[in-house]
């Protein structure tokens, strides 16, 4: 068996060929992994984003444009709202952060703000770790890391990380900070928003219990981080602290049990490629080589769900109703099974599935004939 350092060297030179010659990869990003987590049976994710392949490009050149992601206009109005809650070397983040997370401490007045600037992701992940063990040993003074960078490792492979931000407590604490540009209307945000933010906090959470693991002793990793959105209609930041401990856990459990990259490029056809300057028919081909898994649920949150929709679609695959009824179905996975077993033509009756669509059928039948008459 090859030496760790081989192993990897030789994986990196892969998902490279796989991406295409002189490719850049695509960082995975704390949403991404979000999205990746909740949904790991999908090996074409898992394969796509370990290689850094640029899905949206992917998803063009395969001729199913995708309408996922933020607009510029979001992505402008959310900028400069971060740049206000950081104003004044995050005075008002920091008051935010004490007030709703550590009232007992003494106020944040002249906290510290390291400079963790460094050539490459590497060398910032680096230059972060240093910061967060120099604050944590400057007990009794609080420290705001703007934007650091940390990594997780993902089916083999690290994913460099860049949270908000990320503060020191004056007892060596840590807490990751979430700035989002949605409205809290009193007191309150969209549920929904708050679950997608709380869900991407929890990557950030699980990467920095992995750095602090790494400090003798580990220094706690708060599992209530703090969300910061403008208050009501306005541009003024207020907060809410949010405990993500069952998003952590559930983030830890599917990213562990995700199938590592290397096998899934293993089981690849020799001189598969997914450079989207290659022949549609090819391109396809190579995407089709990799199984998906797709659910309604993707249209949210992958950049090839359209095309993968369709796919699932064409072969009648009943996840493409939702995995609520798939899971309902039992061994029934495509819409022709269920017909069949629903009119009697195939299936065990003594299958719950079975019986169950049978006596829906018979229903059916009933409520129409008395329509009828």
């Amino acid at each position: 068996m090859p030496p760790p350092r081989t192993r990897g060297t030789a994986l990196r030179q892969r998902l490279a060929e796989l991406r295409g010659p002189d490719v850049p990869a695509k960082a995975l990003d704390a949403r991404a992994l979000a999205a990746l987590a909740a949904n790991p049976g999908c090996e074409r994710r898992a394969i796509l984003d370990g290689a850094g392949v640029d899905k949206a490009t992917l998803a063009d050149a395969l001729g199913s444009p995708s309408a996922f992601g933020q607009s510029q206009f979001a992505l402008t109005r959310g900028n400069a709202f971060e740049a206000k809650v950081k104003a004044d070397g995050g005075a008002e983040l920091l008051r935010l952060v004490h007030e709703r997370l550590d009232p007992g401490a003494a106020p944040p007045v002249g906290a510290a703000l390291p400079d963790l600037s460094a050539i490459g992701p590497e060398g910032r992940t680096a230059r972060t770790a240093l910061a967060l063990r120099e604050a944590t040993g400057a007990t009794g003074t609080w420290t705001l890391l703007d934007h650091p960078m940390i990594a997780l490792d993902v089916a083999g492979s690290p994913a460099f990380l860049e949270p908000d931000a990320v503060v020191v407590h004056p007892d060596g604490s840590w807490t990751v900070v979430e700035i989002k540009s949605f409205p809290m209307l009193d007191g309150s945000a969209d549920p929904a928003k708050v679950g997608a933010a709380a869900r991407q906090a929890a990557v950030y959470v699980l990467a920095l219990e992995a750095v602090a693991a790494r400090l003798d002793p580990a220094p706690r990793v708060r599992h209530r981080v703090l969300l910061v959105c403008p208050k009501d209609f306005s541009n003024l930041p207020t907060a809410s602290a949010v405990d993500v401990r069952k998003q952590r856990a559930v983030t830890s459990r599917q990213l562990a049990r995700l199938t590592r990259i290397e096998d899934i490029a293993d089981a690849l056809p020799e001189g598969a490629c997914f450079s989207p300057e290659l022949p549609a028919e090819q391109l396809t081909a190579a995407v089709e080589a990799v199984p998906a898994a797709y659910a309604p649920e993707c249209l949210a949150a992958c950049e090839l769900a359209f095309h993968c929709r369709e796919r699932s679609r064409a072969a009648g695959a009943v996840t493409s109703l939702g995995r609520s009824v798939r899971a309902e179905l039992g061994g029934l996975t495509t819409v022709e099974d269920v017909l069949a077993a629903a009119h009697g033509e195939s299936g065990d009756p003594r299958d719950p599935a079975v019986a169950a669509l049978r006596r829906a059928a018979r229903l059916r039948t009933e409520a129409l004939g008395t329509m009828c008459h």
